[in-house]
């Protein structure tokens, strides 16, 4: 039975970590021009392992468990959507790489569906649906107009709704704060792989170099934002299922065009206003549905 206060409770904490998930790219793609997105990305793990470890003293239970495959597999995903996402930064605006992203909780909701067998009535697919549509209606976009740089928001989408599914499969038993840690592990260790095998490649996106001092503070705070809002969402999809929860991405959307108009001068146009309005339309929706739904049970009780 749906808890209404554990719901609620996830509904912020989702709020709250999507308006300040874009202070990542934000900061990802002020650094692009002088760090690869390789090593932006090993540093959002790097930085996340440091900040998780004094928390783990909280934990309790064995640390290696035959689930510990899935935490591999679950930080190498993280590890290519962040990468694939910060390298789209480097050719699209901050609003329009997020908008492109957002085919991820359409594709979150079917696969939950498809794979652990959760319910998605015809009014949350709709609110999904028309969240997606306000998505397409900011980037409005073609392949001809933004090219293959499409692609790494597409990809970063794919990776991470893949994630969110592992998250929402371990978290059942695996602690929140242990859960992040392992993430920082492994997404770690696949990025130091790939920037030893960039850098002796010289391919451009994992090539790394020795950051200034301003460099690492900014670093250190991606990382920080980074782990703060993760936790958020680990923590929010133990309360609520993802189906309830995937419409709240979109809120991110609004930190992006914030972010975008006062650190790149990205003034959305009127057209761009409509689809964020779809978006936190959608996201509203399904809040006030979710409430009525909870209101209803506790009055049969």
């Amino acid at each position: 039975m749906i808890n209404n206060n554990d719901t609620a409770r996830a509904m912020a904490m989702m709020i709250v970590a999507m308006l300040m998930l874009p202070g990542i790219d934000a900061i990802a793609k002020w650094l692009s021009g002088s760090i690869s997105s390789g090593q932006v990305t090993w540093s959002r793990f790097f930085f996340q392992i440091i900040l998780m470890s004094p928390l783990l003293l909280m934990t309790r239970g064995p640390w290696f468990t035959r689930a510990l495959w899935l935490h591999a597999a679950r930080g190498a995903l993280i590890a290519s959507a962040t990468l694939f996402f910060f390298s789209g930064l480097a050719y699209l605006p901050l609003a329009d790489a997020i908008a492109i992203f957002f085919i991820e909780p359409l594709l979150v909701t079917l696969l939950s569906a498809l794979f652990f067998g959760e319910a998605i009535h015809w009014r949350r697919i709709s609110a999904i649906s028309f969240g997606f549509v306000g998505a397409l209606i900011i980037i409005r976009p073609t392949f001809a107009e933004v090219g293959y740089a499409v692609l790494y928001p597409v990809s970063a989408a794919f990776c991470f709704s893949f994630y969110i599914l592992l998250t929402r499969k371990l978290v059942r038993h695996e602690d929140p704060i242990r859960l992040q840690f392992f993430a920082g592990i492994f997404g770690c260790m696949v990025m130091s792989m790939a920037l030893i095998y960039g850098s002796a490649s010289d391919i451009g996106i994992l090539t790394a170099v020795w950051p200034t001092t301003d460099q690492w503070l900014l670093l250190g705070t991606l990382g920080l934002i980074a782990t703060v809002c993760h936790l958020l969402v680990v923590y929010a999809y133990r309360l609520a299922s993802i189906g309830i929860l995937a419409p709240f991405q979109y809120v991110e959307i609004i930190g992006a065009t914030i972010l975008g108009l006062v650190v790149f001068r990205e003034f959305p146009d009127p057209i761009t206003w409509l689809g964020i309005s779809i978006i936190v339309g959608s996201g509203m929706y399904v809040f006030h549905r979710e409430a009525k739904l909870a209101a209803t049970a506790r009055a049969t009780k």
